[in-house]
């Protein structure tokens, strides 16, 4: 069973890409689900079908889902519902408040989660294409077991033992399965971690980025990108969408032209190593298994999009004693002129003539460049508090 996850900041064509891709692997003959985890979904309007929050099937072999939180814990965790909400009652909340309350925070990308363990588990599909939201909600996502183990932690009044004690009377009481509710949050906690092992698993799971040739997109890509390999995710290609046609003369298109083709050279150097491909812009809106169909076609050629397309983390984190060793993986340094700045949780490293921005995660904005040692391939800083 294969999963790909597409991710990049919001509006550079996610959806899009990630549901014609699904749709040339179901062409292929691979049983597919395409599913959204993006709260604003938009996957229904992109496959030109009404979808809900269990699969629907699209086409032969291919199926789409777009989650909703409150259906999933209503229908599947409703023991934990009914913890959270007696929790929230318990502490004087409004009714109405505690059922808005009573998802937990980051419970919209565990349910994501939640469904895929069930899928894998189940093999009930072949490959999982996943319509992530934008970039910052996917690194929760993919950060989240620990996350909310911690939050629920503090967020509940008491210890492990005394609600599962006094939740069986409660129940006998009341009828309500606090108790019940606390093992099935545990329970979750261990699909969750099971699950993000298989994402961290590089023959599993490929995480794609979509980007778009302008600057502010191409600045949270090659953030987004340091951060997933950093969190041991493999990130296999790289996709340039709505790249608009260079042979277009309008004055209009002009200025953007030129600094497209500076952005392009940009992505094709930050992301040297990795499979990039790029889409052009159609000049209408893309809608539809036909429409999707063509995209993809001109998108990925002769690839196959559903394999895995590279293996390799160029960044690696390392805790040691007093901070942490950064080994960013950069051949044929060895005779080259460069130079180390550190900039909160940005590292800039000037090789000759060309500049390359690594972005850390941020709790080390208060660590402080200490050494570094370059054996090839392998550049590695040393950085102390």
């Amino acid at each position: 069973m294969r999963i790909i996850l597409f991710t990049g900041k919001g509006g550079v064509g996610k959806t899009t890409v990630a549901a014609a891709t699904a749709i040339r692997a179901a062409k292929s003959g691979i049983k597919t689900l395409v599913i959204s985890t993006d709260p604003a979904h938009s996957l229904a309007d992109a496959l030109d079908t009404p979808l809900g929050p269990e699969p629907v099937e699209v086409q032969k072999l291919l199926y789409a889902q777009e989650l909703d939180v409150y259906y999933s814990m209503q229908k599947y965790w409703q023991n934990i519902r009914e913890l959270m909400l007696t929790v929230f009652r318990w502490q004087g909340v409004d009714k109405v408040l505690a059922e808005e309350m009573s998802a937990l925070p980051g419970m919209e990308e565990a349910s994501a989660f939640l469904w895929i363990e069930k899928y894998f588990s189940e093999k009930l599909f072949q490959l999982i294409i996943i319509d992530s939201a934008p970039t910052g909600e996917t690194l929760t996502l993919l950060t989240l077991p620990q996350v909310t183990k911690w939050w629920v932690t503090k967020a509940l009044p008491l210890q492990r033992f005394a609600i599962k004690n006094i939740g069986k009377v409660a129940r006998f009481t009341t009828g309500i399965p606090i108790d019940k509710g606390y093992e099935e949050l545990e329970g979750i906690f261990d699909k969750l971690e099971s699950i993000q092992k298989i994402f961290a698993d590089h023959d599993i799971c490929s995480i794609r980025l979509v980007t778009n040739p302008e600057k502010m997109v191409i600045s949270e890509s090659k953030r987004a990108y340091t951060y997933l390999n950093l969190y041991g995710y493999n990130v296999d290609a790289i996709i340039i969408n709505r790249i608009i046609d260079q042979h277009d003369t309008s004055a209009l298109f002009k200025k953007y032209l030129k600094s497209q083709e500076s952005y392009i050279s940009d992505i094709e150097e930050s992301f040297a190593g990795l499979p990039i491909f790029k889409a052009p812009h159609l000049g209408e809106e893309i809608f539809g298994v036909k429409k999707m169909l063509d995209f993809a076609n001109k998108l990925y050629a002769e690839s196959q999009p559903e394999l895995v397309l590279h293996r390799e983390s160029p960044y690696l984190l390392h805790e040691i004693d007093d901070g942490y060793k950064l080994k960013i993986k950069l051949p044929f340094l060895k005779n080259k002129t460069y130079k180390i700045n550190k900039y909160g949780d940005e590292i800039v490293l000037q090789v000759d003539n060309r500049r390359k921005n690594l972005f850390l995660p941020r709790f080390v904005n208060y660590y402080q460049l200490a050494a570094h040692n370059y054996q090839e391939p392998w550049l590695e800083i040393v950085l102390r508090k």
